[in-house]
């Protein structure tokens, strides 16, 4: 599977269901560059996951919503959860780790977590 586009407009669709895995990138970012081919090689080798490239420069505004701050940064979102946000390069290995680990995390266990820590953060009623 090759790559899509993912913006703005796009984002919320993309990422709100199965396991979705960003590449937040530059044209004149090297890094980006070298790392291009392994993220284009593993959506090849995992036709049951979306890839997505984010163009950092042209989404600044999407780049700002997230705090993107270097680049290339990986994200990786299962049914509209982000379970890893990390700036830089990762080798082949390392990023089909990352997608097996995805694919066999208990979601359920994950929403629970997220929701007792949104609750954690709710301002108190009546105070």
């Amino acid at each position: 599977m090759s790559t899509v586009t993912v913006t703005a407009e796009s984002f919320s669709e993309t990422v709100k269901s199965g396991i979705v895995v960003l590449d937040w990138w530059a044209s004149w970012c090297g890094p980006c560059r070298a790392f291009a081919p392994v993220f284009e090689k593993a959506s090849s080798d995992h036709p049951d996951i979306v890839f997505g490239k984010v163009n950092a420069d042209e989404e600044s505004e999407l780049s700002g919503a997230f705090g993107i701050q270097a680049i290339p940064t990986l994200m990786i979102f299962r049914d509209g959860i982000l379970l890893f946000n990390q700036a830089g390069m990762l080798d082949a290995d390392q990023l089909n780790e990352l997608l097996n680990r995805a694919r066999t995390l208990d979601m359920e266990t994950v929403r629970r977590q997220v929701a007792n820590e949104a609750k954690k953060v709710e301002p108190s009623k009546g105070s």
